[in-house]
């Protein structure tokens, strides 16, 4: 499970690096900052998909809940949506640590 955890953290840290570098070289090409948001990049890469959530969402109990929720994260940056949960998840699936005791001649 720590692999998959792991494997999953890494994929979605590797993307949101590549989307900071895309939005790093689109700054700097119009001299300020510029993010492309979640909503944006993912009306580009596939529309439906994006209508289907939210029709999905809508047809939930808690339907107005999840629109605005739904619509604030779609105005945040790319790459925070997938780095964020992509650390956690890379930092879930880690090893436990192991506490060392040492004699006090080791030290």
């Amino acid at each position: 499970m720590r692999l998959v955890l792991r494997i999953l953290g890494t994929w979605l840290i590797g993307l949101a690096l590549i989307f900071l570098v895309v939005d790093g070289t689109k700054s700097l090409a119009a001299n300020a900052l510029v993010f492309a948001s979640l909503g944006q990049a993912w009306s580009q890469l596939h529309p439906a998909s994006l209508e289907a959530v939210s029709g999905f969402f809508e047809s939930r109990f808690f339907a107005d809940l999840l629109h605005v929720a739904m619509q604030a994260l779609l105005t945040y940056p790319v790459f925070a949506v997938l780095g964020v949960p992509g650390i956690i998840l890379a930092l879930m699936g880690r090893r436990p640590r192991r506490d060392r005791f040492l004699r006090q001649e080791q030290i």
